[in-house]
């Protein structure tokens, strides 16, 4: 059986991830996405909100696991025993941070983690979570970024904290 682990932040999950997430359970029997807890960065969401809004936005995916992690991939993946990690690609600057990244993980799980990646359909290249984040803090549309309750989720994130809205 072949699994596969998706990491990332996904504050929020977005239209793109979705599309790798989708793409990615097709090819593995099993998918574990994974929400990094990074200490360094301040998510909008918290780590239970990203798990919870992945799990009810795969819930049609019978094959794919939501999960969380902090600390280091290659320690996560060798917890769960697995042996490849997905990747999403939008442009080549995409792939220079990533194939750093790879490398750097292949080499330090002693060979034992690879990376296959993905490129995002075209319709989706554009999209990243800091932009939706910016245009959702604006009150902006973002029906084509983000499922709708996860733009809902959004729009209420927004409107407790009073950030953006400025006109």
């Amino acid at each position: 059986m072949k699994a596969a682990i998706y990491p990332g932040s996904f504050d929020p999950v977005t239209y793109g991830h979705l599309d790798i997430i989708r793409r990615a359970s097709e090819i593995f029997d099993e998918l574990t996405v994974s929400v990094l807890n990074n200490k360094t960065k301040t998510p909008l969401f918290s780590v239970e909100e990203r798990v919870k809004m992945l799990e009810e936005a795969t819930r049609d995916l019978p094959n794919v696991t939501i999960d969380s992690f902090s600390g280091l991939l290659i320690d996560y993946a060798a917890r769960k025993d697995i042996h490849v990690a997905i990747r999403g690609l939008r442009a080549i600057t995409d792939f220079e941070y990533e194939l750093q990244i790879a490398q750097t993980n292949r080499k330090f799980s002693d060979g034992k983690l690879d990376t296959v990646f993905l490129t995002t359909s075209l319709e989706y290249a554009y999209l990243s979570s800091s932009t939706v984040k910016e245009i959702a803090s604006f009150n902006g549309d973002i029906s084509e970024c983000v499922p709708d309750f996860v733009g809902r989720l959004l729009y209420e994130k927004y409107k407790e904290t009073g950030a953006g809205n400025e006109q």
